[in-house]
C-alpha cells in the first residue's frame, strides 16, 4: 500500500528524473509486498539497497576526507557513523516526503512501518542505488551532497546529545539529567511521544517523536544548545 503514487512529485522532491522509472520503482518496494504476493525476492528493494549503502558510504567518506583534512581515522569514522545510521537517514528522507512513496504490504502498512526508520533509511538507501543506476555515480553523488551531507556540524550534535548533554551537567553543573514522558498517544503501532529533560528536578526542553528515544535525543539537543548558549 502507498499513500501517493505519483512519483512525478517524488522525483522533483529529489531532483532527479529517471529515464527508468523501473528503478525507482524497484527503490520504494519493500520485501512485505513481496511475502504477500509469493513473488522473487529480487522484485523488493533489499538488493538495490545494498547497493545503495555502499554508494553512501564511499560519496561521505570522500567527502569528510577532503572536509576534514586535520580529522584522524576514528574521528571521521564516528561523524560518519552519526550521519549515516538509521535515524539520521530516516530524517533524511523526510525532505522528501518518502515515506508517502513507500511501497508496503498490507500487513506491515497498517502496523505502522511506513513510519519505521529502518523501513524508511533502507527505502532512502535504495533510491541512491536507483538513481546510481539509473544515472551514474555523479547523479548520485549529488543527491547525497544535498540530503545527507547538509548541515552536517548540527547532525552529528544532535546525533551525540544525549550523551554530550550528560558529559556537560556533570562537569559544568554537577547536576543529574533524567527525561520524563509527558505523553504518549496513538494506537500501538502508531505512536507519538512527548518527552522532557530535568536537571535534578528543575525542567527544562521537551521533545517528541514516534518512539522514546527520539523524543528524548530531541529534548537534549533542545537542552544542550540551551545551556552551551548561557
Amino acid at each position: 500500500m502507498v499513500i501517493n503514487n505519483d512519483l512525478t512529485e517524488l522525483q522533483k522532491n529529489i531532483g532527479y528524473t529517471f529515464k527508468d522509472i523501473s528503478f525507482l520503482e524497484l527503490a520504494l518496494t519493500h520485501s512485505s509486498v513481496v511475502h504477500e504476493r509469493m513473488v522473487n525476492k529480487g522484485e523488493s528493494n533489499e538488493r538495490i539497497e545494498f547497493l545503495g549503502d555502499a554508494v553512501l558510504e564511499l560519496v561521505s567518506s570522500e567527502y569528510l576526507y577532503k572536509r576534514f583534512p586535520d580529522y584522524p581515522e576514528g574521528q571521521m569514522t564516528k561523524l560518519r557513523a552519526s550521519l549515516v545510521c538509521e535515524p539520521s537517514l530516516a530524517n533524511d528522507a523526510k525532505e522528501i516526503k518518502l515515506s508517502d512513496f513507500i511501497i508496503l504490504g498490507f500487513g506491515e502498512n497498517k502496523s505502522g512501518g511506513r513510519y519505521r526508520d529502518s523501513i524508511v533509511s533502507d527505502a532512502f538507501e535504495a533510491v541512491i542505488g536507483a538513481i546510481f543506476l539509473d544515472g551514474g555515480f555523479e547523479e548520485a553523488k549529488k543527491f547525497i551532497l544535498r540530503f545527507v551531507l547538509n548541515d552536517i556540524e548540527n547532525k552529528a550534535l544532535f546525533h551525540d546529545s544525549k550523551s554530550l548533554l550528560q558529559e556537560f551537567v556533570q562537569n559544568k553543573m554537577k547536576k543529574s539529567v533524567q527525561y520524563k514522558i509527558l505523553s504518549e498517544t496513538g494506537p500501538d503501532h502508531d505512536k507519538f511521544f512527548v518527552s522532557q529533560v530535568f536537571l535534578d528536578e528543575e525542567p527544562m526542553e521537551t521533545g517528541e517523536g514516534r518512539s522514546k528515544k527520539a523524543a528524548e535525543q530531541q529534548a537534549a539537543y533542545k537542552t544542550y544548545l540551551k545551556l552551551k548558549l548561557k
